[in-house]
């Protein structure tokens, strides 16, 4: 991987490659374009929600996604390449994992995510990623790796990030990832994952691999689905509507779908007793101790719409709009506060009680994609721009700021923190004949500009002016900032065929950031058919992820009774004392190895190995102790109002890591006379990684514990569904690995705890009233498993509140049911 100095040759590395191809004769791209009439897609009859067989043969995509309406494409043998397909460049040699949208309905699950991570043992994700603000967006990890690490598509266009970043310790501590549950489940035609990191495809932060989600075009009908739920234990009841409605536009392939969604979250409570004290008299004895609310899911409302669009305008020419619209709010409960404690700064004449203080979230998040497809000069072109915005307001509710005499305020506003992207490009592909390859040549390139931006704006003064507002102070004016950075990126691909087995991938991808440095990375695949039952492939790729603005510059305040922890921005002056140093981004080589069978008819067999090793891993530094003797940097805390702090930490480079994984997965579909149809799946994932080496100085025990054991090392899942006239049924069990546990990043918070293996099982059965009207019943977790308990010498230093390791992969909620009902039309 090299360094560039030179911001052009983003502009010039589209055409780099072509100059590999001498003596070329144009083929079939020349000729005249057939219009391709659409069909609406329909998921196969008793589709599980395992994960399905790798992508890399044709018959895997839904056909009527592979090209747009102006374009000829081939239905058997390769799959087409054009910058047209909303899906993702099925280049064979590259692995890619199919989960379609009746998939992720069948998993019970109304959140994307959790339905995603359900359905794919590749990719994991926690009920509740961590404490405080935390909690407001789930985060996933693709192959063991940061969220940051993997690239999200839509429709094979970029989506913008988040502006929430995880400052509180916990899973995926660090990490500002794009928030895939903001998009109507019933939007989505499938999901493609990606898992290779193939950068001079997707992108150069394609590190861990990419996730693709592709939208419905349908041109006639829709669907209404509604689902209730709820928790065995009695709470953690839930709501879900969605719909979507396509049409055609015109009569020569133009369509427009509409989706929506509402989910309506009510919390769980899954904390321990209130361990301290609750009041310094009599009543102490006698109080119910069951206080506590910071363990558990939050409550949520999320509205969320969608718009996909392609109208032919004739003359080869035909425009595409993509958007998405979302709002949500959500409280998530904070640090309990006992009346007798001295230590929880409680105004005991607001608060004679207690008090049980919430965080609070406004967001509005917006993206729309729009641009112009059309066959020009022999080449299919797609030109388009890209703006997303992602808002968060928030504040602290039930609360109050004991600096301020003789106040009564009881909610505040904290400040908001907002991330913006805006993206221009233009991609070309076209097929060439040569004349001595023994099958076509797929050229692709395209150049691409990128504005990102990210703010975070002050709390009223009342929120943050002495201790601030318990238990969550506001922005102080340290953290106000607005940053920007522009990206000039462009990237060109060769797949060719050098006898009519063996298949290669060349592409390499140059990036410009004008703030950080001009990166060049490229991939290398290839991949052998030994007869149309067996193949095998393989894989280079390097890669490159730049700190976010956010992880540059975000500021949180998280304290606890008795003490505080500060998320200090990287590039602060307070920052800088500690040892903060210039940030980079992180470097990454991998290597895969993989094969793809049929050894018989209806039986598919893949299996990966791979290995990712990346350099100037970013991470959040350890805790570091405030020495209150050490004059400048009190002086430094002072300027900036945050004299309360006992502990402080930041975003820094700190590890080179590597890790070893692999992957299997298997389905056969079993067809009876009498006894209807049986489709067995079942998949494997396992990850491990290491710490190669670190700067000893911004490290401990707590922070290499969160990077190599938060997440299970491996889970396997294998499921059986069966579909028999107006009846099915499904039924999953799923294997989740060990995870390391870590209360909080000091004192006797941070000793390593082990939850252990779980096995759930998941089961739904539905029946089709009328053709077109379905019901199901199911639950998820069935038997009601609950994760390895905390011991109270952990608990304790929570003051009892963590029964249950917070970022379980599997939550902490115990068993859920449900009940659903869905009309096609």
């Amino acid at each position: 991987m090299l360094i560039g100095s030179n911001w052009k040759l983003c502009l010039v590395a589209s055409a780099a490659l072509g100059a590999f191809i001498p003596d070329i004769v144009l083929a079939a791209s020349t000729a005249p374009s057939v219009p391709v009439k659409h069909h609406r897609v329909i998921a196969r009859k008793g589709a599980s929600a395992a994960p399905v067989r790798s992508a890399a043969p044709v018959h895997h995509a839904p056909t009527s996604l592979l090209a747009s309406s102006t374009e000829s494409i081939q239905v058997g043998g390769r799959q087409t390449n054009s910058v047209f397909s909303p899906v993702t460049a099925r280049h064979s040699t590259t692995q890619v994992t199919v989960v379609t949208g009746a998939e992720l309905l069948k998993t019970g699950q109304t959140n994307v995510l959790s339905a995603l991570a359900q359905a794919n043992p590749a990719i994991t994700t926690s009920a509740l990623p961590g404490g405080g603000a935390s909690a407001f967006v789930q985060t996933m990890q693709l192959r063991g790796q940061s969220p940051d690490d993997t690239l999200i598509l839509v429709n094979g266009h970029r989506r913008h990030i988040g502006a929430n970043f995880n400052s509180n310790a916990g899973t995926n501590w660090g990490s500002e990832p794009s928030d895939i549950s903001l998009i109507p489940v019933s939007a989505i035609d499938h999901i493609e994952v990606i898992t290779e990191g193939a950068s001079a495809l997707y992108g150069q932060d394609a590190i861990a691999g990419a996730v693709n989600i592709v939208l419905k075009r349908d041109t006639h009908g829709g669907s209404i689905n509604f689902k209730n739920n709820g928790y065995y234990a009695g709470d953690g009841q839930g709501l879900d509507g969605s719909a979507n409605y396509g049409m055609a536009l015109g009569n020569n392939g133009g369509y427009l779908d509409l989706a929506a969604q509402v989910t309506h979250q009510l919390p769980t409570t899954r904390g321990g007793n209130f361990y301290g004290t609750l009041y310094s008299d009599s009543r102490n004895e006698t109080a119910n101790r069951d206080v506590q609310r910071g363990l558990g899911l939050p409550k949520s409302t999320l509205e969320t719409i969608s718009e996909n669009m392609s109208m032919p305008l004739g003359n080869g020419f035909s425009v595409y709009s993509t958007s998405t619209f979302s709002h949500r709010r959500a409280n998530v409960a904070e640090t309990y506060r006992s009346a007798a404690d001295t230590d929880t700064w409680i105004n005991t004449d607001l608060y004679p009680n207690g008090d049980q203080p919430y965080i609070t979230m406004d967001q509005y998040d917006f993206e729309t994609d729009n641009g112009i497809r059309t066959h020009k000069f022999g080449f299919a072109w797609d030109a388009y721009v890209t703006f997303g915005r992602d808002a968060q307001k928030y504040g602290t509710k039930d609360s109050e700021n004991v600096s301020l005499t003789d106040s009564t305020q009881t909610s505040f506003y904290d400040g908001s923190s907002i991330a913006t992207e805006l993206t221009s490009g233009i991609r070309g592909s076209r097929s060439f004949q040569t004349g001595f390859l023994p099958r076509p040549v797929d050229l692709k390139f395209g150049a691409e500009y990128r504005h990102d931006t990210f703010q975070m704006t002050e709390g009223e003064t009342a929120s943050w002016e002495g201790l601030g507002a318990t238990d969550h102070p506001g922005n102080v004016p340290m953290a106000v900032t607005n940053q920007n950075r522009d990206v000039y990126e462009g990237f060109a691909n060769l797949d060719f065929y050098v006898t009519k087995k063996w298949e290669w991938t060349l592409g390499g991808r140059v990036a410009s950031y004008n703030n950080l440095a001009t990166v060049e990375t490229g991939s290398v695949g290839t991949r052998y058919n030994f007869n149309k039952r067996w193949a095998i492939r393989a894989n280079i790729n390097t890669g490159y992820r730049p700190p976010t603005l956010g992880e540059m510059s975000y500021f949180y305040s998280a304290p606890y009774p008795g003490y505080t922890v500060d998320q200090v921005p990287a590039n602060s002056a307070i920052a800088k004392y500690l040892g903060a140093g210039s940030m980079k981004g992180e470097y990454s080589r991998s290597y895969s190895i993989g094969v793809d069978a049929t050894p018989v008819n209806d039986f598919h067999v893949t299996g990966n190995l791979y290995y990712i090793a990346i350099n100037s891993r970013l991470g959040s530094t350890k805790t570091y102790s405030v020495d209150t003797s050490d004059a400048v940097l009190m002086n430094l805390l002072a300027q900036n109002n945050l004299e309360s702090a006992t502990s402080l930490s930041y975003y820094a480079n700190l590890y080179n890591t590597q890790t070893f994984g692999g992957d299997f997965s298997a389905d056969y579909t079993l067809h009876t006379r009498r006894l209807g149809q049986f489709r067995f799946a079942m998949g494997i994932n396992f990850s491990d990684t290491e710490i190669r080496s670190s700067n000893a100085s911004f490290v401990n025990e707590y922070t290499k514990e969160i990077v190599l054991h938060a997440a299970p090392k491996n889970r396997e899942q294998i499921s059986v569904n069966w579909t028999y006239g107006k009846w099915s049924a499904f039924v999953q069990e799923m294997r989740y690995g060990s995870i390391i546990y870590m209360a909080s990043p000091t004192g006797a918070g941070s000793v390593p705890f082990m939850q252990n293996p779980a096995l759930l099982t998941n089961l739904e059965v539905d029946y089709k009233i009328l053709p077109r009207w379905t019901i199901g019943v199911g639950a998820n977790n069935v038997g009601n498993k609950y994760p390895t308990r905390v011991p109270s010498s952990i608990s304790h230093t929570q003051q009892g509140l963590t029964k249950y390791a917070s970022y379980s992969p599997y939550g902490f909620n115990g068993g859920m049911y449900y009940v659903k009902t869905s009309i096609n039309f």
